[in-house]
């Protein structure tokens, strides 16, 4: 069993009487990627900051790698990196001077060649010596990760990181993600593309209203939706008839010689049927099991969100979006800092 990258237990926040995060808990194993979802405004940025020791929490604890973000911040800084929603990269500097900055302030080991590195990583080399004020918003935010990676932290939070990219650059993204998975990082995501969600996480959590509703693999959420059914087609009209008369309450479809049947998606559940079938000497033609997908997860989760809930939220939970962003790229920035100062 892998262990806890990140421990969080009755985490709560509140700002004035606006409780966003309403006790909390959840854990993500080591070397896993764990998407957490919600609607805009629901304190997925929040979380984020007080993860990250960006923030402190009115009530619970954090572990970062066995840390407590609250009394060892120092401890958990140099273990983090952080991609916020808006690329914090200085456009008055190249691509590969940017790099270099963060690499000499986290007092990196042979810092040229890491550079170099991860400008091949993401296909950033023909644009290494320009100005990054003259870049793309898609390649900011591969600057932006690629600046997250110097130091190899072992976990890092992507706080929307594919927002702006055409989708060839978000699968690119979701490439490069993986192969730090594949190497033991930890990420902690956090997406509005559920898609992303879908493709990337191990677990995922949905967060309504200040309250993990629901947590789990995402085929786990998918089943818990109302709407998995069993599609089974038959060679025929007589045995399609014979089979509509065994599974009393089936949707038949006389056209596709299909029936659907209603079911919570599980091989037990799937064998039970072909057995009933079995034992009236019926054989479907084939046979796949549909389930919901994530967007049907998600809305049926947050839909009774209102929409003042969700602006008072956002403008209390996420405020000054780009400034705590830009914060949380250069958290382990700030802290190397302050040690140098030292």
């Amino acid at each position: 069993m892998k262990t806890s990258a990140i421990a969080v237990s009755g985490l709560r926040k509140a700002y004035g009487d606006k409780v966003v995060l309403d006790g909390i808990d959840f854990d993500v194993a080591a070397g896993s990627v764990f998407s957490m979802l919600g609607p805009n405004g629901a304190g997925k940025t929040t979380t984020v900051n007080v993860l990250t020791t960006l923030m402190k929490a009115d009530a619970g604890t954090v572990r970062i790698a066995g840390h407590d973000v609250a009394t060892a911040t120092r401890d958990v800084r140099p273990l983090i990196g952080v991609t916020g929603q808006f690329a914090a990269v200085d456009e008055l500097l190249t691509g590969r001077e940017n790099l270099q900055l963060m690499a000499d302030l986290k007092r990196v080991r042979s810092g040229d060649r890491v550079v170099t590195r991860l400008l091949e990583r993401f296909d950033l080399v023909e644009s290494a010596q320009k100005m990054v004020s003259t870049y793309s918003g898609g390649m900011r935010r591969k600057l932006d990760l690629a600046m997250t990676l110097v130091g190899s932290p072992q976990i890092i939070f992507l706080d929307e990181p594919t927002t702006g990219l055409d989708p060839r650059s978000r699968r690119t993204m979701w490439g490069i993600v993986r192969e730090l998975v594949a190497d033991g990082t930890t990420i902690f995501l956090t997406t509005q593309y559920l898609e992303e969600a879908d493709q990337l996480a191990d677990r995922i959590a949905v967060l309504n209203n200040g309250h993990l509703v629901a947590q789990g693999t995402p085929e786990e959420l998918k089943r818990q939706i109302p709407g998995t059914h069993v599609r089974l087609r038959f060679a025929g009209l007589h045995e399609l008839d014979a089979a509509a008369r065994v599974l009393a309450g089936s949707t038949r479809d006389d056209e596709e010689l299909t029936l659907r049947v209603a079911g919570d998606g599980t091989s037990r559940s799937l064998r039970a049927l072909l057995d009933r079938l079995d034992e009236h000497a019926l054989d479907a033609a084939e046979f796949s099991v549909h389930t919901p997908d994530l967007d049907d997860v998600f809305l049926a989760l947050t839909e009774h969100t209102s929409t003042s809930t969700d602006a008072n939220a956002n403008a209390n939970t996420d405020t000054s979006t780009s400034t705590s962003t830009s914060t949380s790229t250069s958290t382990s920035t700030a802290a190397t800092t302050e040690e140098m100062a030292q």
